[in-house]
């Protein structure tokens, strides 16, 4: 089980910082799309810069709807190792975009969220190639009060090759009830980034995902 952490919510550097504080912890780092619009893919190439322990990833979070072999094309120039689209993409984008990840040698993730029928998608997306396919209760929908384990139910269930990832809400306080649903990747944001001790928060996690 992998433990992703997603960075929202700062500026390049500091996400750098806030990176190297938890590489010991987590597989995954994550850019996240604000800092992809406020900085652009620069941002991704710094944090893949700063992380210099090779067993740590980086994600590119850019929820690519069109164009998407050219976008994963950038983002892979920029060092990413994983890049998402939007499962409510077309279908030609979706494979477009795992088709580009993989000539590269990278990892295409497939968000789904706003995705009305989860089961039919999801398994429509893993047969598309999809290394991971990531259930996502959205920043708005947890603010009222929405969690993403019952759309993991339901995803986990559907598909049968690709990985299964979760997120929206996930703390060190609550992550023993989605690592009970034994997803593949568990991305955590705020639940670290937010921490009065991140490093911390992060190796509270990883302590609960590895029982």
């Amino acid at each position: 089980m992998e433990l992703q952490l997603a960075i929202d919510l700062l500026d390049k550097e500091a996400a750098a910082n806030l990176a190297k504080q938890v590489t010991d912890y987590v597989d995954i780092v994550e850019i996240g799309t604000p800092i992809v619009i406020n900085e652009g893919l620069p941002a991704v190439q710094h944090l893949k810069d700063s992380v210099k322990d090779e067993d740590v990833k980086v994600l590119a979070d850019l929820k690519i709807m069109d164009a998407a072999d050219y976008e994963v094309s950038q983002a892979v120039k920029y060092g990413a190792d994983i890049i998402t689209i939007l499962g409510v993409a077309e279908d030609a984008s979706i494979k477009n975009a795992v088709a580009e990840a993989h000539k590269h040698g990278k990892a295409l993730l497939v968000d789904l969220i706003a995705v009305q029928n989860l089961e039919q998608r999801a398994k429509e997306i893993d047969e598309m190639g999809a290394d991971y396919i990531a259930v996502h209760t959205g920043y708005d929908l947890q603010a009222e009060g929405q969690s993403p384990l019952e759309s993991l139910r339901k995803v986990k269930s559907a598909i049968t090759h690709a990985k299964v990832a979760v997120a929206g809400g996930i703390k060190p306080d609550t992550i023993e009830e989605v690592v009970a649903e034994a997803p593949d990747l568990i991305i955590v944001g705020g639940g670290i980034a937010n921490a009065d001790d991140p490093r911390e928060a992060a190796r509270q996690c990883r302590a609960i995902i590895e029982g």
